[in-house]
């Protein structure tokens, strides 16, 4: 688990970018990659309480690793 304070393009389990268009000013008017996705509701819940409703989940970590290419993870720096 990250154990720094969640940013809105940062996943709160992973640390990596969650690529949600809407934390981005740039690409904000954009839907975001998870509103064509369904999120199994046991990946929500398995979340402790203080990182949910923080920030978005990563493909990954939501359970989606085939809604990206594994080349277009970005890390954090």
């Amino acid at each position: 688990m990250n154990a720094s304070e969640p940013s809105p393009d940062t996943c709160p389990v992973c640390g990596m970018s969650n690529r949600c268009t809407l934390a981005d000013p740039r690409t904000v008017d954009q839907p975001c990659w998870c509103f064509t996705e369904t999120i199994d509701p046991a990946v929500l819940a398995a979340l402790p309480e203080a990182l949910r409703n923080q920030a978005c989940l990563c493909p990954r970590c939501a359970g989606l690793a085939q809604a990206i290419e594994p080349d277009q993870i970005q890390r954090p720096e």
